[in-house]
Order: structure tokens, then sequence, then C-alpha cells
């Protein structure tokens, strides 16, 4: 759709009569499509140019009200029609706003914290928090359920919006996850007592990969139920998939697991071996803010590749489809749909 800037004249002939409106139409940029992405989503590297955009955690401290004009613009855009005046940079940069505060099926702002560009400030404090604080049980249970409580709410916001859940089912996923987080986290932590000292710190890791195992297929369980809503190539619906939804998942998984492996698995070696040296065992107190700044450093890069390993935008063969909804498909539309796409969440 091209955009279009939308002028309004307003006079008034005498006082007490009719306001008359005027509305003229001027090109604002020449076929201009707000929704065409900058970068090529089939590639990683496009991809990752998407997401390095979107997930910028300067967002998280814009305005509500300068997000919700961003939303305005966007959907003014979409309509064809944009204030007088408007530049392309300006529709890119509320493109990116919008992006990154709303949700992508409903359009409905989504929480600050659950957002992914919440994941650089948020995840890094808690991550280097768990590094950190490894050694005793209660600290483990702790952090461990923060970091659940965190992801739980990260999930949710982040799900396929199609499909709704319930707050039973909402309470379900997150006991369930953080109980599995917990009995990795302590169960490995008492198996490791007696291991190398390295060992003992990519506990919290396995624990995070466990947890993300469980609590993104129990937050996103009703679409594994129901099935997710699947479309042609443009977005006409053509149905409900539970293979699609279990496709979709499994690669929110994989990401979830990538985005954290880096900082928890490689930071841990680099502490050990800073550790040793006498200045650092003279600055105990300052060894969490230092976990904590550089487990930003890995996220920072790590929360867009890891949202780029698959595109957003999931494509699945006709073939690969249930039987019957494959055979619905073919009844209706013919061999014109060989592939159908849904979005696989985050």
């Amino acid at each position: 759709m091209v955009c279009r800037t939308q002028s309004l004249a307003v006079s008034r002939s005498s006082p007490g009569t009719a306001l008359t409106l005027r509305l003229t139409m001027a090109p604002a940029s020449a076929s201009f499509d707000i929704d065409t992405p900058r970068w090529d989503q089939t590639t990683f590297v496009g991809r990752l140019k998407h997401f390095f955009n979107i997930t910028d955690p300067r967002t998280v401290l814009v305005s509500e009200q300068e997000l919700d004009r961003a939303k305005v613009l966007v959907q003014g855009c979409r309509a064809g029609v944009v204030p007088p005046g408007t530049s392309q940079e300006q529709l890119l940069y509320a493109k990116k706003l919008y992006d990154s505060a709303f949700h992508p099926d409903s359009g409905e702002k989504m929480n600050l914290i659950g957002r992914m560009s919440f994941q650089v400030p948020g995840g890094m404090a808690i991550t280097g928090f768990m590094l950190q604080f490894y050694r005793t049980v209660p600290a483990v249970v702790f952090w461990q359920w923060v970091n659940q409580s965190f992801n739980a709410l990260v999930n949710y916001t982040n799900r396929n919006a199609a499909c709704p859940i319930s707050l039973t089912q909402i309470g379900v996923a997150y006991v369930t996850a953080t109980s599995t987080a917990l009995a990795t986290a302590v169960g490995l932590n008492l198996y490791t007592k007696r291991a190398p000292p390295l060992v003992a710190r990519w506990v919290p890791f396995a624990a995070v990969a466990a947890a993300n195992c469980v609590n993104i297929p129990m937050m996103r369980q009703q679409e594994l139920i129901n099935g997710i809503a699947v479309t042609d190539e443009n977005n006409n619906e053509l149905g409900l998939s539970k293979r699609a939804a279990a496709k979709g998942i499994t690669q929110v998984v994989i990401s979830r697991i990538a985005m954290a492996a880096p900082g928890m698995i490689i930071l841990p070696i680099i502490m050990e071996q800073l550790e040793k040296f006498p200045f650092m065992k003279r600055i105990r107190v300052l060894h969490a803010p230092l976990q904590v700044t550089l487990v930003g450093g890995f996220l920072l890069f790590m929360v867009p590749a890891a949202c780029a390993l698959f595109p957003q935008r999931c494509c699945m063969a006709l073939s690969s489809l249930e039987p019957e909804l494959r055979a619905h498909i073919v009844a209706t539309h013919g061999d014109k749909v060989p592939y159908v796409y849904f979005n696989k969440g985050l």
C-alpha cells in the first residue's frame, strides 16, 4: 500500500455555521509499503538486521504516548493517509516502535517486561545473578524462581495471540516450568558438589534449558491442542493446524535456549579464569555487577541472533499438514496452495 499525506483545510463561512472540511491527497513517498520488511526475511542476515532493529533495548525508554502516536501513524499509513510533511524516515521509526511494542497478531500493546526489547536489561540482571549466586540451594531456588517468572511473562506475551489461554492453564504452565527448573538446578547443584568448580557454574544453564522445554509448550498448549491459523501467501486463512503449532513452538524453544547459551556457557569459563587473579579476589563485591554487565554484552547480540534463527512468518509444505486439513485445502483451492504460512511467535 502506498502511503499518502492527508492535508486538512478548515473554513468557516460565518459564526455558528457548520465547519466545512476539505481533504486533499498528495503522495508522501512513492510506492512505500510500511509492512514490507526493510531486509530480506528469507536470509539469516536479513532477519538479524530486522531483529537488531526491533529488539533495540533503547525502545523500552520510549513513552507510552509516543508508542501510541507511532501506532496511529502506522495504521494511518496502512489506510493510505499520513500527516502532511511526514518523511519516510519518520515512518520507518514509527514502524520500529510499533513492532517493538505491539503484538503482531492482535495489534495490542504488549506489557513492557514481556517485550523482546526488554530481554537485554531484564535478562542481563537475572542471568548475571543466577551465574553469581549458584553455590547455595536457597540462592539457586530464589533466582531460578525469578527467572521462570520472567520467562513465563515473556512466553505469554509473545505467544500466537490467535489462540487464547485461560488463567488456569497459565498457572499450570508457570508451576510446571518453575518446578522443572528448581528440580534440575537443585538436583544438579547437589550432584556437582564434588565436581570441578566450572561444572557447578554450568548448572544454571542446564536448569534454564530444561525449563524452556517445558515452559514454552505449556504456556502455548492451546496451540498444540486446537492448532494455529495457517494462511496462503496472501494471508487468506485456510484452517487450523496442530503440526504447524508444534513446528513453531519447537523453533521458539531452540531459539530461547540459543539466546541464553553463549552467556551462560562462555561467561562461567571467563569468570573461572578471572577469579584466579589476586585483584579479583580483592573485589569480590564487584563480581555480580561484572557478570551482569558481561551478560548484557552477550545478550545485545544473542537476542536478535536467536530471534533470527528461523523466519517469523514460518512456512510449511502442504504435504506436511494433517490429512484432513490438507484434503480441505486441496478441495477448496486445488493445487494453488503448495505452502502454508503462520506466525511462530517469539
